[in-house]
């Protein structure tokens, strides 16, 4: 009996530097977005060696997880998270008559930020430096448009994907778990609004309408506000009502940064706030999906 396994929809090959990386878009409900097993060794210019096993590794509940042979290397357990965990289960799936196995496309910054973080915190061994730089190629690929992006690009699904759209961006931009809360506008941000409202406030003085402000010309303006709608909808749903940018992902919170930095900027040559406003309108923010043009 043919095992019931997701077919391959489109593949390609994923162009980073001098690597091309087999991707896959799979015709399962998610659509998932599948990297070769055989690419992650390939990426991190590493030889796969028959069918070498990695070891087990036990996370913080104390479930006994087999990490794949690529992540063989007991001086990176300390630093694997949750959200690598996550993608480390492999995808079976079929490639026409032949039975291929995978990862989520996901894995792939995920893996970059792990060896990025063991560089930082000295835990490389020497032999392992090159992952951090080969890392740094590939996470500079990721941070133009994003992992997601490149596979559709690469495989051709690009010109099939308006209609999952929708989907798409709160893949790419919502997070399923909370982050841990970091500062994300910084002072002066706040100095500006105080100076082109005329105001001296502190974060206990501030008035509402500065939140109104962020909203519309901060939250709003990111792929024409449908990630604000889901913000709203995960802080309602929110019990404790943490912070929007806390529902974000990794991505997620870079390009919220980015349209900050916009926003300060344009603050910062506004004489007053009737100014500001001609100023931005003049603005146009990026669009990670270009499906959503008029």
């Amino acid at each position: 009996m043919t095992e019931d396994y997701p077919k391959a929809l489109y593949k390609g090959k994923l162009p980073i530097g001098a690597l091309e990386l087999e991707c896959y878009v799979l015709d399962n409900n998610e659509n998932s977005r599948i990297i070769d097993a055989s690419a992650i060794f390939q990426a991190f210019e590493r030889p796969r060696r028959g069918n070498r096993k990695a070891d087990v590794f036990i996370d913080k509940k104390g479930n006994e997880i087999t990490l794949p042979p690529f992540l063989a290397s007991k001086t990176l357990y300390p630093l694997i998270n949750e959200n690598l965990l996550s993608l480390l289960t492999p995808v079976f799936f079929w490639d026409g008559k032949n039975k291929r196995e995978g990862y989520k496309a996901n894995i792939l910054p995920a893996m970059c930020s792990l060896y990025l973080k063991a560089r930082r915190e000295g835990k490389l061994l020497p032999n392992q430096r090159k992952l951090a730089d080969q890392a740094e190629i590939l996470q500079d690929a990721f941070a133009t448009v994003g992992i997601i992006a490149l596979v559709d690009e690469a495989t051709g699904f690009q010109k099939d994907r308006k209609y999952d759209a929708l989907r798409l961006i709160l893949q790419t931009y919502i997070a399923e778990r909370i982050r841990e809360w970091i500062k994300t506008f910084p002072d002066n941000f706040f100095s500006e609004l105080d100076r082109l409202y005329s105001k001296d406030t502190t974060t206990r003085t501030r008035p509402p309408y500065y939140g109104t402000f962020i909203n519309t010309y901060v939250y709003k303006p990111i792929e024409k506000g449908i990630v604000d709608q889901a913000l709203s909808k995960k802080y309602k749903e929110d019990h404790k009502k943490r912070r929007k940018h806390q529902h974000l992902t990794d991505f997620g919170a870079d390009q919220l940064k980015l349209q900050i930095g916009r926003v300060s900027g344009i603050m910062s040559i506004s004489a007053n706030m009737e100014q500001f406003k001609r100023y931005f309108k003049r603005q146009k923010t990026p669009l990670l999906f270009p499906d959503l043009e008029d």
